[in-house]
């Protein structure tokens, strides 16, 4: 259909009517597929119960009965833990993926803060410890070197004394 075009609700009435006729009928075949493959199942696995007999006859088909509905119950029950358990490793290995992908940690802020206030937060406002740390560092003086006029005066003169001593290495 033509986007230009707009399709008349009559006929959109008509079309809806014809795909659930369409519909229905799939969902009546469905059924009496379903029924047949049960019946067939059945004719199958499910020997149609010789009743007639005595008594006694009736009470042993009663117990194989009995025995087999508890071999069903006990199959039922394993797999049942079974489930359970698969369900749980499931959840384990969930919570796994959840702890390797890891929570996203927000960037952190730098922020300037005196020592004080640093154990203040590591301790708590109940303990109030004022430390100095700076009042324990060793106090170091820089030394200036003074050195006499007449060794500041002529370089050419060091020049020579370098020269001198290099003179002795090379010779030794």
């Amino acid at each position: 259909m033509s986007e230009g075009k707009k399709m008349s609700s009559s006929r959109r009435h008509h079309l809806k009517s014809l795909v659930l006729q369409v519909a229905t009928k799939y969902l009546e075949q469905e059924k009496t597929d379903i029924a047949a493959a049960k019946e067939a199942y059945l004719a199958e696995n499910c020997p149609e119960p010789e009743l007639s007999g005595d008594q006694a006859a009736l009470m042993e088909i009663c117990k194989k009965l009995q025995q087999a509905i508890d071999k069903i119950d006990e199959d039922r029950y394993d797999v049942e833990a079974k489930v359970q358990k698969a369900d749980k490793e499931i959840e384990d290995l969930k919570l796994k993926v959840v702890d390797l992908a890891g929570v996203k940690k927000p960037a952190l802020k730098k922020v300037r803060m005196s020592a004080d206030t640093m154990l203040k937060a590591l301790l708590g406002s109940k303990h109030t410890v004022n430390m100095d740390l700076r009042a324990n560092l060793k106090q170091v003086k820089k030394e200036v070197k003074e050195e006499p006029a007449e060794a500041i005066g002529d370089w050419r003169k060091n020049i020579e004394d370098k020269a001198d001593r290099k003179k002795m290495f090379e010779s030794a």
